[in-house]
Parts: structure tokens; sequence; C-alpha cells
């Protein structure tokens, strides 16, 4: 599966961008999960040039920070499986995921 599709990657919004929106109206763009561990990754913002994302990292420890996309296409999960993007995730607001945690 290819993480972040040219189409996908042209609708992120650049690095800083949404920084003065309250945390809970952030738009999550992308969704990306381990099939075999419960770690999860939000995606707010992207820069194209470093190929560096801003979000929410649902894993051992919940937070907001920076992640790349090389990163994500060489990581494993426990089992061995790769990080997969949620192809049936849905933008929308941060406050809205985090209802559901």
């Amino acid at each position: 599966m290819v993480l972040l599709p040219k189409e996908i990657e042209e609708k992120l919004p650049p690095l800083y961008a949404t920084e003065n929106i309250a945390t809970k109206n952030k738009i999550v763009k992308i969704k990306f999960f381990t099939p075999d561990s419960n770690w999860s990754w939000y995606v707010v913002e992207y820069d194209k040039e470093e190929k560096i994302f801003f979000g929410y990292v649902k894993g051992h420890y919940p937070e907001w920070g920076y992640f790349c996309l090389a990163e994500l296409e060489n990581a494993t999960g426990p089992l061995g499986l790769h990080i997969e993007r949620d192809i049936h995730f849905k933008e929308q607001p941060f406050g809205k995921i985090k209802e559901l945690q």
C-alpha cells in the first residue's frame, strides 16, 4: 500500500498552517495505524519537501508531534506487519477523534 498517494499529499496543509486553530478544531486529514498493535498516527499538517507530518500520535504516551513518512513506511508492528493508511477514515475535527478514545 502506498501510504501517501500524490492526490492526498496535495490536499494536506503545510506545517504550521493550523497553529492558530484550537486543538479540538484541527482537522485530521489522514489516519495511519499498525494492524498488529494499538498505535495510530493522525495527520493534520505535512511538509512536502522534508516529508514530515505534524499530528497526534496514539502510542505508549499519546501526544502531538512530528513524524516522518520514511519512518512510517519502514516501521513494522510486533508481528512484523507494516503500517497502513486507514482507507475508510474520513477527515474530521480532532475533538471527534478524542471523544472516541
